[in-house]
């Protein structure tokens, strides 16, 4: 699965996000998760076992961020959503926060799977150093000639499972990538559940995606 940019007119899907209030913007030490779930989640309901990985546990990995009281942005992506041009919405949101008084430090974008080359593509045009990513299960070798538009930037995390064929170490992208990032880690797993393991709601890859949220780039 190539994530190439699409037609322009495909942002008509884009037309529902979850709003953040005014109240809580007000706090300036809120922290703030923008979450993009998998294809799987995109193409079907939630109510719907993948073959192989069984249901995805979309609402429990939301609801995990925010008992940590994380303000959580994420939605169901309607089916075929562009990821490029998501991303180009996410960005808007996320400037917006910014102008707010929101610091850069406080955001953090996570992906899985599709959801994270969407926040791949957010970390390129967003261009904030400052801003923390988490990718999860979302690089492969040939991403460097296939989509040679993403750069990473920011404080980025990336976690891979070493049985998941379609999430390897991501180094070659950091050594590829143009824009400046100010914290780099990688935290392979073990799970043996291949790309099933985004599919659930682990400790293994949440716990440390919300120690990055809370800007613990040591993941201690």
């Amino acid at each position: 699965m190539k994530l190439q940019k699409l037609p322009f007119l495909l942002l008509a899907i884009l037309s529902s996000f979850i709003a953040v209030s005014q109240s809580q913007i007000a706090n300036k030490d809120q922290r703030y998760i923008f979450f993009f779930h998998n294809k799987f989640v995109e193409e079907n309901d939630l109510s719907v076992a993948h073959p192989e990985y069984g249901k995805a546990e979309y609402n429990e990995i939301i609801d995990s961020f925010k008992k940590d009281n994380f303000i959580v942005i994420s939605e169901k992506r309607k089916k075929n959503t562009n990821a490029y041009d998501y991303a180009e919405k996410t960005v808007k949101q996320i400037k917006k926060l910014l102008k707010k008084g929101v610091s850069p430090n406080k955001i953090t974008v996570i992906g899985t799977s599709k959801g994270g080359y969407i926040a791949e593509y957010v970390s390129t045009l967003l261009a904030n150093p400052d801003v923390n990513f988490v990718f999860i299960g979302c690089f492969m070798d040939t991403d460097i000639e296939q989509i040679p538009d993403i750069n990473f930037c920011g404080n980025i995390l990336t976690i891979y499972e070493e049985s998941d064929i379609y999430g390897v170490d991501a180094t070659k992208r950091k050594e590829t990538s143009k824009l400046k990032i100010n914290h780099f880690k990688q935290i392979k797993l073990h799970t043996n559940l291949k790309h099933g393991f985004l599919y659930k709601a682990l400790d293994e890859w949440i716990t440390p995606s919300k120690k990055w949220a809370n800007g613990n780039y040591d993941l201690n």
